[in-house]
């Protein structure tokens, strides 16, 4: 397994493969998205924060899963459609994976092996598990689906320094 998160690649929603090593020395809030969940309101919240402090080092990445009752069965371009019009989002969004089971993918693997739930669970309960990353790469929380975006500013703001 892989043991920092800088030396993972992920392809982004165009298919274009790019190194996490681009996001070395921001903060990070990873999410596995969906776009027909109960939770896909999330996405404005992720937006808001992603706005508020971009300038400051600050990225929401933005994983789509359909793990989770098929809620992101989409193409890419039917995933960036939905994220642009319905909420105007402007954090990197990269193509489907899985985050649980056979097909884990190694950015989730890591994640998981780093910061198990508070239930200490490792595997992803539902879509908009959250993964604050600090500067170094470091896993600093992990947040619950249900937690929303906007009762992470004052870890993110404490990540930023």
């Amino acid at each position: 397994m892989v043991s920092r998160i800088y030396d993972i690649s992920v392809n982004r929603l165009n298919g274009q493969p790019v190194s996490l090593q681009e996001y070395a020395g921001k903060v990070l809030l990873i999410v596995n998205t969906a776009s027909a969940c109960g939770l896909t309101l999330q996405y404005a919240g992720l937006e808001a924060l992603q706005r508020k402090y971009a300038e400051k080092g600050f990225t929401v990445l933005g994983f789509p899963c359909n793990q989770f009752g098929a809620q992101e069965p989409g193409n890419a371009e039917e995933i960036a459609e939905f994220c642009s019009t319905k909420f105007d989002v402007s954090f990197p969004l990269f193509e489907k994976i899985e985050v649980n089971g056979p097909h884990t993918h190694p950015l989730y693997a890591l994640l998981k092996s780093a910061k198990a739930d508070a239930e200490g669970i490792a595997d992803i309960k539902w879509n908009f598990a959250k993964f604050l990353i600090g500067k170094e790469g470091e896993v600093i929380a992990r947040y619950a689906p249900q937690t929303t975006p906007e009762t992470l500013v004052a870890d993110i703001e404490k990540a930023l320094g």
